[in-house]
């Protein structure tokens, strides 16, 4: 049976079998665009590299890849990791 939870659709976990969905508000992707390109910038100015770094950050979690420097390290923690993860995938994908 699905259930809501913090704007993202799950379904119970109990059936292996069976796919579990996982949706994001189209109303977020914007913000989360916006966020990400702050960080970026932040990133680059700091004379780090700026995907090595957001790349570092997504898969450990770890907020010590993005820098301090204009709050950017902040905006990252604001930003759910499933979501980002998700924005990133349909922006590669162009869907």
């Amino acid at each position: 049976m699905p259930m809501q939870t913090d704007n993202r659709e799950f379904q119970s976990f109990s059936d292996k079998s069976k796919t579990i969905t996982f949706t994001v508000p189209d109303d977020r992707e914007d913000e989360t665009r916006r966020t990400l390109i702050t960080i970026y910038e932040a990133l680059r100015e700091k004379g780090y590299n700026p995907i090595n770094q957001l790349v570092g950050y997504i898969l450990s979690e770890d907020p010590t890849y993005i820098t301090n420097y204009k709050n950017a390290r902040s905006l990252i923690r604001r930003i759910d990791r499933d979501e980002l993860l998700n924005v990133l995938v349909r922006n590669y994908l162009g869907v």
